[in-house]
């Protein structure tokens, strides 16, 4: 009884061999009557008659690598597996055990072991711009299947029968980035190729790829590369990428506009940039941002950053700027004194601040809008008592967690419920005990029980599904309003913000009461 897998059928077999009685005992005497004549013609008989039935099981079908389960080794830290997948991260390394396909349960693993490997390479890739070339192999089939480009490539009317194929406008990293998908199924993306990978991934039409490095910029999306994720996106034709690039400039603006990656834009962005109404940001940021990238698109340019050369660059981009809109001290003393203006334009807008009689001005002369904040307030009422709320020096705390992005401006507190007074509030925000934000301010409270708010610098990116702490440390008057039936969770707009105890807290602050009434925040 033999068990055995009919090929190409994933089915449990059982093959019975009947050799009939009459058969073997006519073979018995056949065999003795030949005698001594020849001792080694008995290894010549003829073939037995025999019956083969084949009885197939009910049993659920089963995939290889469920009947041929991967072992794990007991005394060494790494297998004969993990060894093959680490030279194919080399170029043109090739399997050396002559039966390296025993290794691998799975068509998907053996597959993954042509990754970057040269055995039945058909096809090899001069892969980068001169100078940094690298030469990657291939395999039609595999790739072809992975990516109709390639396939119209290899297999298509007008296919070219080349055995290397030059691809100057891709980093080889990305392209190595691109092939471990096509080939292992695995995607691995690193922060300084992702946008070579979706550049690739775009051009040989990946999308899964292409969805897998958009998910990815958007996660790691903040100010400093927000400018320059803002033009590739528009470059790549990703509306949701975009969309997400805006809510971070819009927000964190002046953050934005003073990153390197500004000045890295391409001239259409920033016109875009500089029309845009919600910056939230002054207009003196605003200005100093567009003198940086007109300086190294100077560079660029080959051209030396003179002022009529920045002023050469800037284009009509210039009159986006709305510079009457500035306060009078920030123009004094920046744009008057910047030379980027001419005398005519910088007499107009001093006429502009002071004039009954305004002259008509190229510049955009209404404010941005900017963005309107939002206030979550997490206490159902407020009260005072004559033995608290007190501050000395300790720390009133609160976690909470949002389900969309957001970005936190401030914190609305109470003030004193003696009268008047000043309060120093030291504000602070951090994620696992990394601190995100902080400042030091003083607000007036004038003896009403309202919120008065605190802001940060900058406003501060919270991610969702996450909790932060927010912590004040107030002096001042010992007595102030203090807040109570509390909510752990509150609807803000489309927003929902959910509140817990934080261990930070050492003046009583929690869900229930206490200070940190309201989180101010951009959605």
């Amino acid at each position: 009884i033999l068990m055995v897998d009919e090929k190409g059928k994933n089915m449990k077999c059982l093959t019975f061999f009947l050799m009939l009685p009459e058969t073997v005992k006519n073979r018995s005497k056949k065999s003795s009557k030949k005698g001594n004549s020849s001792s080694s013609g008995n290894s010549k008989l003829p073939p037995v008659c025999y019956e083969i039935i084949t009885l197939k099981t009910k049993k659920k079908k089963k995939m290889a690598a469920d009947i041929f389960p991967r072992k794990k080794p007991a005394n060494t830290n790494t297998t004969a597996v993990q060894q093959y997948h680490q030279q194919n991260l080399n170029n043109n390394n090739t399997i050396p055990a002559p039966n390296w396909q025993g290794l691998y349960p799975t068509i998907r693993e053996r597959n993954a072991v042509m990754f970057n490997n040269d055995l039945m390479a058909d096809v090899h890739f001069v892969v980068g711009p001169p100078g940094g070339t690298q030469r990657l192999p291939g395999h039609k089939y595999v790739l072809a299947v992975g990516s109709s480009v390639f396939h119209a490539m290899f297999y298509g009317e007008l296919a070219e029968d080349k055995d290397e194929i030059r691809i100057p406008d891709v980093e080889p990293a990305a392209f190595l980035a691109m092939l471990k998908y096509i080939y292992c199924d695995e995607i691995d993306l690193a922060a300084d190729t992702v946008l070579a990978t979706l550049y690739a991934a775009k051009k040989y039409i990946v999308p899964h790829l292409a969805r897998a490095c958009v998910n990815f910029l958007e996660t790691s999306l903040s100010a400093k590369n927000a400018c320059v994720l803002l033009s590739q996106s528009c470059l790549f034709e990703e509306p949701d990428l975009t969309q997400r690039c805006w809510e971070v400039i819009d927000a964190q603006a002046e953050l934005a506009l003073k990153s390197e990656g500004f000045c890295d834009i391409d001239f259409q962005t920033l016109e875009s940039i500089l029309r845009r109404e919600t910056l939230n940001a002054k207009e003196i940021v605003v200005f100093e941002a567009a003198l940086n990238w007109a300086e190294v698109e100077c560079q660029r340019q080959e051209l030396t950053a003179t002022i009529e050369n920045k002023r050469k660059v800037l284009g009509k981009a210039l009159y986006l700027i709305r510079i009457p809109t500035m306060a009078l001290d920030d123009f004094a003393n920046g744009a008057a004194q910047s030379g980027i203006l001419t005398l005519n334009e910088t007499n107009d807008i001093f006429l502009w601040y002071t004039a009954a009689k305004k002259p008509e001005l190229q510049f955009v002369s209404k404010p941005r809008k900017g963005l309107v904040p939002q206030r979550c307030h997490r206490f159902q009422s407020c009260a005072y008592r004559s033995n608290q709320w007190r501050y000395r020096g300790r720390c009133d705390s609160i976690q909470f967690a949002v389900d969309k992005r957001v970005f936190i401006a401030g914190f609305g507190l109470y003030g004193s419920s003696c009268g008047s007074a000043e309060y120093s509030a030291k504000i602070e925000l951090k994620r696992q005990g990394v601190i995100l934000g902080q400042n030091l301010s003083k607000y007036f409270s004038d003896g009403s029980s309202n919120t008065f708010p605190v802001w940060f610098e900058y406003p501060v990116q919270i991610e969702p599904d996450t909790f932060y702490t927010a912590s004040v440390i107030l002096d001042g008057n010992e007595l102030s309003y203090f807040g109570q039936e509390g909510m752990t969770e509150v609807q803000c707009g489309k927003v929902t913000v959910q509140f817990q105890c934080s261990s930070d807290s050492t003046n009583g602050t929690g869900v229930q009461g206490g200070q940190i009434p309201e989180l101010i925040f951009y959605a």
